[in-house]
């Protein structure tokens, strides 16, 4: 039997492989690429729309990342960063949205007001603060900051409505943030892909073994679940997409760069209103503080979702564990995953992180009205009968050599290429869906590096992203006009 051959393999049906094939086919419509999924359709794992928050990670809402240093002064550095990231996301979405690549932008992003909500005399400081240092820079200068509570009752009516002021509370918002349906988005993408010759998608084909040839190129098993036929596919690229299943395929790659990383699963759950009333009062997404311990994915959230179309209303997420790597995955992937060369960075890690530990521990046994007063601290008048909990998505974070404490933890993402550029991994959790574009462009310059810095990528790239090699950060002027288009394109200007 004659091998597929291809010149780009995509594994995983996600946001991430969707942005980076379209990436590729917008840079170079001659590339033959093949996308394969385990599943029987697109965007069923962790881009699902009740697989993740749907928060378009700006920073503008999220506390946890601008940490207070040893002196109490609100870093901001990560905050500048993620939300020009973003920024690279909403212009590629602009881009195809004007070439009706994708559709109108109501059937996949929403603006939706972006708010932190704290409460208590040192996390109101906090907060003055945080809004101080942040809107005093071009990318933030849009977030307003209150104590008034008639301000906030107009901000959040149904979160003020029975809340006793014994206290003092703060919030800040930003009008324009964004709710995002990944799900949709990414089926919008391969939908588009599906439209070009040189693209193929095979569902029900998960990958069994990879192995390069001498050659360079790569030797790809896949089985066709329908037929029970097993496939080769001749690779020159292979991107291992695949959310939490993409390492142990790393692993199977057996390239040297795998080596040491390990993956540390932590599932989540969300409480959902199933009353349509309360539901249509609420319209934001309002974020608080983590407790101690907690990981970054489990920053409380009252969280307004447009999923399919339809308006939903959440909280949470409430962490959990399971040893699966993904939702439909197998209870046996966090013991198949450890190999001789991760063991001592996972049990190093482990000994170094008993808080989260602890942490896993209390919410996986939490009762319905333990998760229902945490809500409460959020939504005063929660009744218990009109809240039911739903199962999220699996994210699997990223563990690491460390040569200070033999293996860390690691919150964010990170992307794994060969020496050779021909196979790469995207591990990790955090931010995730929203930086999709700006991690497929850095896995682009690290893996293509020569077509990347022709003239005719460099244009192609520069009209996706018109701000592709500038500094958004440091050029108020470009990140004004970048923002006055996306915002138009996206329809995501507000009255306010």
């Amino acid at each position: 039997m004659a091998d597929d051959k291809v010149d780009i393999l995509l594994v995983g049906g996600g946001i991430m492989s969707a942005t980076l094939g379209t990436l590729l086919q917008q840079l170079d419509p001659s590339l033959k690429i093949l996308m394969v999924e385990r599943l029987e359709s697109v965007a069923l794992e962790s881009s699902d729309g009740w697989n993740n928050a749907g928060t378009g990670h700006a920073g503008y809402c999220e506390l946890n990342y601008t940490p207070q240093d040893a002196d109490g002064r609100v870093e901001i550095d990560r905050a500048l960063v993620i939300n020009a990231a973003f920024e690279a996301s909403l212009q590629l979405w602009s881009s195809l949205v004007e070439q009706k690549i994708l559709p109108a932008p109501g059937n996949f992003i929403n603006a939706t007001p972006h708010m932190s909500f704290v409460w208590g005399e040192q996390d109101v400081a906090f907060l003055r603060q945080r809004h101080a240092r942040l809107s005093a820079h071009p990318l933030f200068r849009d977030m307003e900051y209150s104590e008034d509570e008639a301000v906030l009752k107009a901000w959040m009516p149904i979160v003020m409505a029975q809340r006793v002021a014994s206290q003092p509370i703060a919030a800040t918002r930003v009008a324009y943030g964004t709710d995002i349906d990944f799900g949709a988005l990414t089926r919008h993408m391969v939908n588009a892909l599906q439209h070009h010759q040189e693209f193929e998608l095979w569902l029900n084909h998960p990958v069994r073994t990879l192995k390069q040839q001498q050659n360079g190129r790569w030797r790809i098993g896949v089985q066709d679940q329908a037929t029970g036929i097993n496939k080769v596919i001749d690779a020159g690229f292979v991107f291992l997409g695949a959310g939490g299943g993409a390492l142990p395929l790393l692993q199977k790659s057996g390239i040297p760069e795998a080596r040491g990383y390990g993956g540390f699963p932590v599932s989540g759950q969300w409480l959902i209103c199933n009353n349509p009333d309360i539901v249509r009062q609420h319209y934001a997404k309002v974020y608080g503080r983590a407790a101690l311990g907690a990981p970054p994915m489990s920053v409380p959230h009252l969280d307004t979702r447009i999923i399919a179309g339809q308006p939903a209303l959440l909280f949470g997420p409430y962490a959990g564990f399971s040893t699966r790597f993904l939702k439909q995955g197998s209870l046996l992937d966090l013991p198949a995953s450890i190999k001789p060369g991760n063991v001592l960075p996972i049990l190093a890690t482990g000994f170094h992180n008993t808080d989260l530990t602890r942490y896993l521990l209390r919410e996986v046994f939490q009762s319905h009205a333990e998760r229902m007063a945490s809500l409460r601290q959020f939504l005063p008048g929660a009744k218990a009968d009109e809240w039911s909990l739903g199962t999220a998505g699996q994210r699997v974070q990223i563990i690491k050599r460390c040569a200070l404490q033999g293996g860390k933890l690691e919150f964010g993402t990170e992307i794994i290429a060969s020496q050779d550029g021909s196979l790469a991994a995207l591990l990790g959790a955090s931010p995730g869906a929203s930086t999709a574009v700006p991690a497929m462009l850095s896995l682009i310059e690290r893996c293509f590096p020569d077509r990347m810095t022709s003239l005719t990528w460099q244009q192609r790239m520069k009209k996706m992203i018109p701000s592709y090699g500038e500094s958004l950060i440091d050029n108020a002027d470009l990140l004004q006009a970048v923002r006055t288009r996306t915002l138009g394109a996206l329809g995501l200007r507000t009255e306010d």
